[in-house]
């Protein structure tokens, strides 16, 4: 049976050794991932605004013919071509510029949180494929110990230490775990499914995971203060921000704005007259302002910046309870799977104790193979749970690794 069980350890070591890394994983998602790139290709579409905020409006040109020619005392007018360049007032385009950067900056927020989000998808698949493997090996091991038993027991049948309905028993036995590893297969096919999709890879592709057999020494220390710095939280202290160069645009807009421009206009000689200025052209420099005598508009766009504003904070304040909340979630969930593990652990050593008792017995010539049974359902069952509780802990200390890396 120890052969067996050690032909089995064999065979499975080049896996174990060439596992993925969670980390190799998750640089493959935030290289390959569809979702996280429209996040970056938006980004880039932002910072392109700031150029656009920067832009003079259009200058305007115009050009006509005089149908009817008006008469000057230097002749009769042709046609006449126009130019026209509004300025904003000093300040306005600077404002403008800092309105779309703050704009730029929240939607890279946007993008550091879909990172995060991802890598934490990408965690809690690793960890429940890694949890599902493991419980693969478990029970690919106990059916293997349920045939060294289904031998001794055949055994025993031919020297009347044991009945026909003992082998059956654990033929029954070893059927339901084959069932329960072809069970874990699907799951596994499912979850890999899933964590190629996050990377955008082949659906098919198998993925490796480390095979983890204990939990870290020590917990990694916590400063709640780190939430304060979560890119959930600064998205809104860059929209609170944005809303601020919002409102300095609009107190820049009450501004007037400076127009220059030029009139030409073409004039005809006029015939059988000689004197200075016969025919000569007009060329007339323009200034213009346009200013704003009613300013309701700006009035209620103040206020309702002002109100937003105050609508940023309540949403901040209320992401900021969450996060804490679910940060101390995260922290009992970890330390209560840290618990389960060191008990499951115990456990199992009785367990094996147990077992190491009742196979001894056998070499007294008698065994209860009812008692094989049971002993080895309850060291399944704890290493089950032992699995469990890992995957637990490891898939919170991720969230916690989330709200406060």
């Amino acid at each position: 049976m120890k052969n067996l069980i050690l032909s089995c350890v064999v065979l499975l070591m080049p896996l174990l050794v060439n596992g993925q890394t969670l980390h190799d994983l998750i640089q493959e998602a935030e290289q390959n991932n569809p979702k996280l790139k429209a996040y970056e290709l938006r980004y880039n579409a932002s910072t392109e605004k700031i150029n656009e905020a920067g832009a003079l409006p259009q200058t305007q040109f115009s050009a006509g013919y005089f149908i009817s020619e008006p008469e000057t005392r230097t002749g009769a007018q042709k046609w006449r071509i126009s130019g026209r360049q509004m300025l904003p007032w000093f300040g306005t385009i600077t404002a403008r510029e800092n309105y779309a950067q703050s704009l730029a900056d929240g939607t890279y927020q946007d993008w550091v949180v879909a990172r995060r989000q991802l890598a934490l998808q990408v965690s809690n698949s690793y960890y429940e494929l890694m949890a599902l493997n493991q419980e693969g090996m478990v029970l690919a091991e106990n059916i293997l110990l349920l045939k060294s038993y289904e031998e001794l027991a055949l055994t025993a049948v031919q020297v009347n230490k044991a009945s026909v309905v003992d082998v059956l028993q654990l033929q029954i036995r070893q059927q339901e775990l084959e069932g329960q590893n072809k069970i874990i297969g699907e799951k596994i096919s499912a979850v890999e499914s899933a964590m190629n999709a996050l990377m955008n890879r082949d659906f098919k592709s198998k993925i490796i995971t480390l095979v983890l057999d204990s939990l870290p020494q020590k917990d990694r220390e916590i400063s709640a203060d780190s939430i304060l710095v979560h890119p959930e939280l600064i998205k809104f202290d860059k929209l609170f921000e944005s809303i601020q160069y919002s409102e300095r645009v609009n107190q820049k807009s009450k501004a007037p704005d400076l127009g220059i421009g030029l009139d030409y206009v073409s004039v005809e000689e006029r015939p059988a007259m000689e004197f200075s200025d016969n025919g000569k052209d007009i060329v007339m420099p323009m200034v213009s302002f346009s200013v704003p005598l009613f300013d309701t508009r700006y009035r209620s766009i103040s206020r309702q910046n002002e109100l937003q504003q105050q609508a940023v904070l309540a949403e901040r304040s209320e992401r900021e309870n969450l996060l804490y909340a679910k940060l101390d979630k995260a922290i009992a969930k970890r330390n209560e799977a840290r618990i389960a593990f060191g008990t499951q652990l115990r456990n199992l050593e009785k367990a094996r104790d147990a077992e190491e008792i009742l196979m001894k017995s056998y070499e007294t010539g008698t065994i209860d193979f009812d008692d094989i049974l049971d002993i080895q359902e309850l060291q399944l069952r704890f290493r089950l749970k032992q699995i469990a509780a890992m995957k637990k802990y490891f898939i919170n200390a991720a969230m916690v690794n989330y709200l406060i890396r």
